[in-house]
């Protein structure tokens, strides 16, 4: 490892950056060199307008994928290098116009009762019925929950930024029953080695495990793991659950980042507009004097 990615390194785990970001942002940096053949530090800023447009223009590369490459690129730059460079003010990653996919409750009893292994069931059932991300899950320990007050304690998520998610009834049984499969001592979803694992479940086995699923229960949306996650905000709100509580739950910084999911429940505009038939019926039965 060169001194240079070191000391991004060093940067990135001082901002705080969770290390599945580190990685990326280092990759993102690392393809930069590899375009040009030469150390990033090299790099001229009329380079990297030239690199963002390959990006966009030749490569074609998705909207996230542009978004890590400027936001990798800009904090080797900004952070490591400590140039405040006017290209980074100048370039925007396209903006995203799709919706998440989204199951509804059928939908997800469907998958979750189609695959076929015990621990990933669990492990996605408790993905779905707490709201979480992928790696959360899978690294879950038993310190992490809370019976007596049906808590789930979520430990440096995205962004290292600890959060309490509910944990419902079920959902405890569940993860004690799954505890009783194999007893490790710290956590509740280790790999295939069970007591002597130091490491959880693989992600990808999850992943492919849901997949089948979904092939299996005829789902034909794109749907993936995180799926589960936007679900389960989805028919929280369209319970009436409150848009800042569940800002919370999911660990979000912004409410912004949150209200997608009103334009996701089926029965907000149905709502909406029994709600303003009301109002309006309300208004008709007052005496209305018409000049004509």
């Amino acid at each position: 490892m060169t001194q240079l990615r070191q000391r991004m390194l060093a940067d990135m785990q001082l901002r705080g950056l969770a290390l599945k970001t580190q990685k990326s942002y280092s990759r993102a940096v690392q393809q930069l060199a590899q375009h040009y053949s030469k150390s990033p530090d090299q790099v001229t800023e009329e380079e990297l307008r030239d690199y963002f447009l390959f990006l966009k223009n030749e490569k074609k590369a998705s909207r996230s994928a542009c978004t890590v490459a400027l936001c990798g690129i800009k904090f080797f730059f900004e952070q490591t290098l400590q140039r405040q460079w006017k290209v980074f003010d100048l370039v925007r990653p396209p903006k995203s116009k799709k919706l998440p996919a989204v199951l509804s409750r059928e939908e997800v009893r469907r998958v979750l009762g189609s695959v076929r292994r015990a621990h990933y069931r669990n492990c996605l059932t408790t993905i779905y019925t707490c709201g979480l991300r992928l790696q959360e899950a899978i690294r879950l320990e038993v310190r992490d929950v809370d019976g007596d007050r049906e808590l789930l304690h979520i430990r440096q998520p995205k962004g290292w930024r600890d959060r309490y998610v509910p944990l419902p009834q079920t959902t405890l049984t569940l993860l004690r029953q799954q505890w009783a499969i194999h007893r490790h001592a710290t956590l509740l979803y280790p790999s295939r080695t069970q007591q002597q694992a130091t490491q959880p479940m693989s992600p990808s086995g999850v992943q492919r495990a849901f997949k089948a699923a979904c092939a299996d229960s005829g789902i034909s949306k794109p749907a993936t793991v995180h799926t589960l996650r936007h679900s389960w905000a989805t028919h929280l709100l369209e319970a009436g659950v409150n848009l800042r509580l569940i800002q919370l739950w999911l660990g979000h910084k912004s409410l912004q980042t949150t209200a997608i999911y009103t334009h996701l429940t089926r029965n907000a505009e149905t709502l909406a507009g029994e709600k303003i038939n009301r109002l309006m019926a309300d208004l008709a039965d007052e005496p209305v004097d018409v000049p004509w």
